[in-house]
């Protein structure tokens, strides 16, 4: 191990031992900001019948969600269903959301949610889509921010590992993910020592500016290194994309030690352009692959399975200028590039100082081919030959930087649990403020695009020990919103986040056109009715199907009967009012199969039932929807298997509608979840 490293590591044990010292003296060290002012309470406060002035997405980490709050205030407002299933909505358990879970691997109810990363226009926020990554199952989500719903996932093949995603181009043309854990390409049973001769990792990216149609453009092959989190380049350096690496010493064990042995690591900086110039050409080649694409349809509200079978890779060996490898600090987290596109900021762990690389410097490096070496085709650019500046003394642990569009940079400190703010041109540090507990990442509304917004930052803590009413020995995180609008950073709140949050993004609210509700004309669910007379129950062999209105405050029907013992009970229930707001929601006694349902106005959705014994079962509303929400329920009543007990649905004194009873050679070939042809 290099000396200089051996005395970063115990610099970074030797600052830990001493934190309390390390608060202490921040009291009265100079240029230092008093964490709280006494204006925060009215900077946070939202009035009755006001609103926030921006959205806030964080992701939901091993939650697998994405929880949405409002900023200032930190209010929690939404939580958006995404690789988990959620019973508060139904997410993945009834029958229309269930494939959108699907997986090459099958049915994957759960993952571990990272980064969010807004779509943009001209390398500006644009407030239609929020992208998230599946970390675990590789995989990448579009979430429709009209709706605030997920509308579509991809399986991303040749990966294990999705942490470095799903980061956008300015043109919003793409999505863009690396590999975290490097495996065999095309995966398959090799020694894990052989780990420095037969893995490898990829760089995947994905065509993300149709709905629906969401696909690998291509994937770069790359040394099996573990790739981190990743940005665009934007202005100068428009075509370009940056990732983070760490492990560049092929580790396969031990990592703490065994990855820690080279002085520095690589930014990996990829002309995209170039890659899509020799996809073109014919320069890659087709692998064959599974992976799955998941789409819920805006109007029937049902989701679809797409099998994928092959995707196109690239080796940079044929593909002269298309990757450079940039020298920087040791164990970087992430890579950040201004808003000109002119400085690449990688942060080492590790280190004191925040190194910051010029493209213009790139540029010319590459053309006076001040490369190091070369590493399965990819030069390694001289680090002298590319670096900008050295931001001193910043503090310990730099892990995440963003930009405020005035011209300063700021960066958490996860050692020190501190945010440093420092000068583009000069890397001179203007202020600090301490965090209180370890600060993962951080957040400035627009601060990775071309426009910040930069009146708010977001510190996202990994540690929150005491700063909240003790709840036993498993504490969630804290996110601390900070003022910085003026020249010294001011702590204005803290609010708890769900899950482990890792990053966020966030836009003012106006740039958001949320839809209030979905007409029920344009309802395409083939189980949809539209109006209490279409209610009815049918068979088809052993299954039953239940089409149920929901409306302000009963079922229509609300009773059944014929319902047998071994059936499958399929309730396909329409909320059919056309008020905002008005929810309703659905559950029956027994469902061991399913959660509830939650009915949006104008929309269906269906859930299986499987009745184990005979009996009469109730079955209610579960969204409070109006002063006679308690009334609002039925029943159904299941009769031993073989019961001449004749199928019938009512409401009142009516019979609905009901079919004929057909067998289940009828039904072949029919989907009776969701009424679709196989």
């Amino acid at each position: 191990m290099h000396w200089s490293l051996r005395t970063t590591i115990a610099g970074v044990a030797g600052v830990a031992a001493a934190g309390a010292l390390l608060f202490a003296c921040r009291a009265t060290t100079p240029n230092v900001t008093t964490a709280v002012t006494g204006d925060a309470a009215s900077r946070v406060y939202v009035a009755p019948g006001q609103k926030d002035e921006f959205y806030a997405f964080l992701s939901g980490g091993f939650s697998g969600q994405v929880s949405v709050y409002a900023l200032p205030s930190g209010r929690l407002i939404k939580v958006i269903p995404v690789f988990s299933q959620d019973p508060q909505e139904g997410w993945g358990y009834d029958e229309e959301t269930k494939a959108m879970l699907q997986t090459s691997y099958g049915f994957v109810p759960w993952d571990d949610a990272h980064h969010p990363e807004l779509s943009q226009t001209d390398g500006v926020p644009n407030g239609k889509w929020l992208f998230i990554n599946g970390n675990n199952t590789p995989r990448i989500a579009r979430i429709d921010l009209s709706q605030f719903e997920t509308e579509e996932i991809l399986q991303i093949p040749n990966s294990a590992g999705n942490h470095s995603s799903p980061f956008t181009t300015p043109d919003g043309k793409y999505v863009v993910a690396g590999t975290r854990f490097s495996v065999p390409i095309p995966n398959a049973d090799q020694p894990i020592a052989s780990y420095e001769q037969n893995f490898k990792g990829t760089l995947s990216f994905v065509r993300a500016d149709v709905p629906g149609r969401m696909d690998v453009a291509f994937q770069i092959l790359v040394p099996g290194f573990d790739y981190d989190l990743g940005h665009a380049g934007k202005g100068v350096s428009d075509g370009w994309f940056f990732f983070t690496t760490y492990n560049t010493e092929l580790a396969h064990t031990k990592l703490e030690v065994n990855a820690s042995q080279n002085d520095k690591d690589f930014i990996a900086a990829v002309d995209y352009k170039r890659a899509e110039a020799c996809v073109a050409a014919g320069k890659a080649t087709s692998m064959t692959v599974a992976y799955d694409h998941n789409v819920l349809d805006p109007h029937s509200g049902i989701a679809r399975t797409e099998k994928k079978t092959s995707v196109t890779v690239l080796d940079p060996k044929h593909c002269d200028g298309v990757m450079y490898f940039l020298p920087t600090p040791k164990s970087p987290h992430g890579v950040n590039v201004d808003p000109s596109g002119e400085y690449i900021v990688a942060a080492g762990k590790l280190s004191t100082t925040v190194t910051v690389h010029s493209f213009t410097k790139l540029k010319q490096a590459i053309a006076d081919k001040a490369f190091d070496r070369t590493i399965d085709g990819i030069p390694v650019v001289k680090y002298d030959a590319v670096v900008a500046g050295t931001v001193q003394n910043a503090g310990l642990g730099p892990l995440h930087t963003e930009f405020d569009g005035k011209g300063y940079a700021y960066t958490s400190m996860f050692i020190s649990s501190e945010i440093v703010k420092w000068k583009l041109g000069t890397w001179q540090v203007v202020d600090r403020v301490p965090t209180y507990y370890a600060t993962g990442h951080l957040m400035i509304p627009g601060g990775d695009s071309r426009q910040p917004w930069g009146k708010y930052m977001v510190a996202l803590n990994k540690i929150t020990k005491d700063r909240y009413l003790p709840t036993g020995p498993l504490l969630f995180q804290s996110a601390q919103l900070y003022d910085i609008s003026g020249d010294k950073m001011k702590l204005l709140l803290d609010f708890p986040t769900i899950g482990e949050a890792h990053y966020a993004q966030a836009i003012p609210a106006t740039l958001i056109n949320s839809v209030k509700f979905n007409k029920l004309a344009d309802n395409t669910n083939p189980w949809a009715v539209k109006s209490e007379a279409e209610g009815g129950i049918s068979r088809h062999g052993a299954v039953v199907h239940v089409k149920m209105a929901a409306i302000r405050s009963h079922f229509a029907p609300d009773n059944l009967e014929g319902v047998q013992v071994g059936d499958t009970v399929y309730f396909h229930v329409t909320n059919i009012e056309q008020d905002w707001d008005i929810v309703h929601g659905f559950a029956v006694l027994g469902n061991t199969q399913a959660s509830e349902l939650i009915l949006p106005p104008g929309e269906t959705r269906t859930i299986m039932w499987l009745p184990k014994w005979a009996g009469v079962y109730p079955f209610y509303c579960t969204d409070f929807c109006s002063a006679l929400h308690q009334e609002m329920q039925g029943y159904v009543r299941v009769s031993p298997s073989g019961s001449p007990v004749a199928l019938s649905a009512t409401l009142g004194d009516r019979a609905l509608g009901q079919a004929a009873r057909v067998t289940a050679a009828d039904g072949a070939g029919h989907d009776h979840a969701t009424g679709r042809q196989h």
